[in-house]
Formats: C-alpha cells, sequence, structure tokens
C-alpha cells in the first residue's frame, strides 16, 4: 500500500471500519492510531455497536461524557445498532446467502463504493463482529483487544473463511511479560498498543468527562473504590448474591482503615443494589459515594487518586496497577473459578489472572506488602498457568499446548492452583491430577453404574418412608 492511502493495484482509496462497542474500546483505538499503528487510509468510519439487552434504555459510547475528544480521529461516525433495526447486535447475523446481498447494502448505504476494505474489529468469535466480517467477505481483518480475555484462547472455533483473514492481533500491555494466547491457532501475532499514548486518551477523557455525578462528591483524594460487574446479568450470580458480594467489597474496604468509600456500579446494574451499599456505609460510620454517570473506571483513577482498588475481575483492576501503579484487591474470584460453568467459559482466564495476581481484600497483610510482579516473575509463574487452564478450556483447539499443561500440572498442582482446574476435567483430558488410569474405566462400566442406580433408588425409598412416618 502507498503512503497516501491507495492500493497500488487498484488506484482506489481503502476505508478502514473500526468497530467499538464500548468506550474503552474506543480509547484503545484511538491510541493505536496516535501511536501510528494503522497505515493510511482514504477514510476511517468509526462503527459503534450497543451491544446491553436492552439498548434502548442504556446509553450508547458515542453519548458518553469524553467521547467528543475521540470523535475527531475518525471521518465519520455510524451505528451498527441503526443500520440493522429492529434486530439486535448480539444476536442477528446475515445468512450465508444473504452476505453478498448485505454487503452491497451497506456499501451503497455508506457510500464506499468499490473501494477496498478493512475491518477492525472486537470480539471477532461472537456477533457483532463476526456478522461483519460474514459480510465482508473479502476484506482483511485485524483484532484489537480491550480486556484481559486476549490472554486466553478463542472461546470457540473460528470459522477458517474468517480466521485466515485476520492479520495481528493489538492488545493492551495489561500483564508484562505474559503473551495471549488469542487466535494463536491461526499464527496470528500479537502487538501491543503503547502505554503513553493510551494514557494520554484517557487524560483528554478525563479533562472532558465533567465531574463524576454522584450521591456525594468524589474525593479528591485517596478513599477505595469499588468496581461494580453486573455479574448476574451473565448468569455467573444471581442478584442476591452479587448484592452481597458488592456489601463484601464494602466490608473488606472499611476493615482495611477506609472511611471514604466510591462505588461504580456497572452502568445497567439495579439502582437497588446502590441503597444497600448505602444502607451499609451508615451502619459502618463509612462516606460512600455512588458514581451514577457513565464514566471509565480510568476517568476516576485520575479524578480521585484512590488508595485502593476493589473489583472481582475487572480488567480496570490491571490498568490501575499496571499503569497508574495503584493498589488493588480482589474479592470473589474464589466463588468465580468454582462456579464458571462450562469450563470452557470465556471469563474463565481473567478470573484466573486476578487471582493469581492481586492479593484478596480479606488479607490485610498480603494487601500491605503487594507489589506489581516482574515480566521475569509473570513469565515464570503466570504463562505456564494460563497455558495450562487454557489447554483445558479449549484442548481441541490447542493440541500443541499439551505437553505444557502436563509439565504445570505435574510441578505445580497443589491445594492452591487446584481452584484454577476441575478433576473431572483433568480426567477427561487424561491430564496430571485426573483420575488415575487405573480407575478410568469405572464411570463407563455398566455394571458400576446400575449398582449405583439401585443404591439412589433404595435412598430415595427410604427418605420418603421417613418423611411420611
Amino acid at each position: 500500500m502507498s503512503a497516501t492511502g491507495f492500493s497500488a493495484r487498484s488506484a482506489r482509496p481503502r476505508t478502514q471500519i473500526f468497530f467499538a462497542s464500548t468506550l474503552y474500546g474506543a480509547a484503545t483505538l484511538a491510541a493505536a492510531l496516535d501511536a501510528d499503528r494503522f497505515e493510511p487510509a482514504g477514510r476511517r468510519i468509526l462503527l459503534v455497536s450497543n451491544n446491553a439487552a436492552i439498548p434502548e434504555t442504556t446509553p450508547a459510547l458515542d453519548t458518553m461524557p469524553g467521547f467528543e475528544r475521540l470523535r475527531g480521529r475518525f471521518d465519520e461516525v455510524r451505528s451498527w445498532n441503526e443500520t440493522i433495526s429492529p434486530f439486535h447486535p448480539g444476536g442477528w447475523s446475515p445468512r450465508g446467502d444473504d452476505a453478498p446481498l448485505w454487503e452491497r447494502h451497506l456499501r451503497l448505504l455508506w457510500d464506499l463504493g468499490d473501494s477496498p476494505v478493512e475491518l477492525i474489529v472486537e470480539s471477532i468469535q461472537v456477533n457483532p463482529a463476526l456478522a461483519l466480517c460474514q459480510i465482508f467477505q473479502g476484506a482483511p481483518v485485524e483484532v484489537y483487544a480491550d480486556g484481559l480475555m486476549s490472554y486466553g484462547p478463542t472461546r470457540s472455533k473460528l470459522d477458517p473463511l474468517v480466521g485466515t483473514r485476520i492479520r495481528r492481533l493489538l492488545h493492551l500491555d495489561l500483564v508484562p511479560g505474559l503473551k495471549p494466547l488469542l487466535l494463536t491457532e491461526f499464527g496470528v501475532p500479537a502487538e501491543t498498543v503503547p502505554t503513553e499514548p493510551f494514557l494520554a486518551v484517557l487524560a483528554e477523557l478525563a479533562e472532558f468527562a465533567g465531574e463524576p455525578g454522584g450521591t456525594a462528591a468524589v474525593p479528591a483524594e485517596g478513599g477505595a473504590l469499588l468496581l461494580g460487574q453486573y455479574l448476574s446479568a451473565l448468569s455467573i450470580l444471581t442478584p442476591e448474591e452479587e448484592e452481597e458480594l458488592h456489601v463484601q467489597m464494602l466490608r473488606g474496604a472499611v476493615d482495611l482503615g477506609h472511611r471514604q468509600v466510591v462505588f461504580k456500579p456497572h452502568p445497567t446494574a439495579p439502582a437497588r443494589w446502590s441503597q444497600v451499599l448505602e444502607q451499609e456505609a451508615e451502619r459502618l460510620g463509612a462516606e460512600l459515594t455512588v458514581v451514577d454517570t457513565p464514566q471509565l473506571a480510568e476517568v476516576l483513577y485520575q479524578r480521585m487518586k484512590p488508595a485502593l482498588v476493589v473489583g472481582c475481575f475487572s480488567t480496570a483492576l490491571l490498568t490501575a496497577t499496571a499503569f497508574y501503579g495503584l493498589p488493588a484487591a480482589r474479592i470473589g474470584t474464589d466463588l468465580l473459578l468454582e462456579r464458571l460453568a462450562p469450563y470452557q467459559n470465556s471469563n474463565r482466564i481473567p478470573v484466573t489472572i486476578v487471582d493469581a495476581l492481586l492479593p484478596p481484600l480479606t488479607d490485610a497483610t498480603a494487601v500491605a506488602r503487594w507489589t506489581p510482579p516482574t515480566e521475569g516473575e509473570v513469565a515464570r509463574d503466570l504463562t505456564g498457568l494460563v497455558k495450562a487452564v487454557g489447554y483445558a478450556m479449549q484442548h481441541q483447539i490447542y493440541p500443541h499446548l499439551r505437553p505444557s499443561a502436563e509439565r504445570y500440572l505435574a510441578a505445580h498442582l497443589d491445594e492452591h492452583t487446584w481452584r484454577y482446574f476441575k478433576r473431572r476435567r483433568l480426567t477427561a483430558l487424561a491430564l496430571p491430577g485426573g483420575v488415575p488410569v487405573q480407575l478410568a474405566f469405572i464411570p463407563r462400566n455398566a455394571t458400576v453404574r446400575r449398582v449405583a442406580r439401585q443404591a439412589r433408588a433404595v435412598q430415595r425409598r427410604l427418605k420418603k418412608r421417613a418423611a411420611f412416618g
């Protein structure tokens, strides 16, 4: 390609379509553009998508405070929700035979003509990004990752017609020393978005985002910042369990001596969660501020410079430690490691990383003494764990990781690391830690299964008799 953004072969201007569904993702793209990580193009379109369960009740990223500072990096901004209305972005994709018709429609709608198109998307394995790649079937693809999932395996087997078109993976260096597994099955090289341009973009957002709205003034410095994630919407926790998790965050922060606490709820979380926290804060004698405007946690980092950031497995925990040098603590990861189902759940790697790197909120000594691990420590201690968990999650996609998984499990499986694995999963894959080979026949033995069924039937009859006298 020439430096002017025209193809030497066709002499037609090239259009780059950047797809984003979060302000954090749009900030990542802006930082990559500022760092010249993309070749010049004749036209750049930011295609925004609101993937909330009910988009009509949730602000889209192009309406969030500070977005106007990002808009100038692109020639125009378009809405994917409006484009495919009344369909939902997360549940719609074109039928195979309709893809050429949709491409023709979008070229007319967006005035693309017959110019070459490049796609820069997030979350390539699922819609809406996958739908866009299926529509523009001949377009080269680049993937950017705005969170910890880039360090985990591709969540499902990707169509080679899409996977072989991916040229690179752009990601933030959230865990220095750890390399992403995402898309390595296609030999896609990973490239980091430089930290300094990303921090500069976040500073722009903080400058023009306005003061955080809330139940009280956000402290200028210090205090604890609690991060909500709305995990019950993902069916990982029940609403009651997540509500209790937030209360535990508050109690833990107060137990560590913090009397000023700021709670940043997920934008779509129920308002009653904040009310329960306010009641608990009053009981504990703490001053609680609930931020009720949609802002990035990183904006709050710059505004209040918290003395501690508390969360479950939010990516913002790692931006706090890696980019801002802020102390952070985790809570609830042990429950999630047990609860995530199936084992292949794509949240498993983010939970694993946060659990392995950050101290538990309930251990005051660990929180006080914690320091970020060096790249050498990450390469030595975390890389093997991530590869082993990644192989156990997606062994069919990453068969080459088996030797690494076997070495890690044989050497490191102990009382602490068992939390990251399931014995049934290790047994199914014949990995160290599973049921010994000589006993593996038992679940498949018809006689053993029949005896077990009979025993359970007898137990049920006895329980009924006892219940009815």
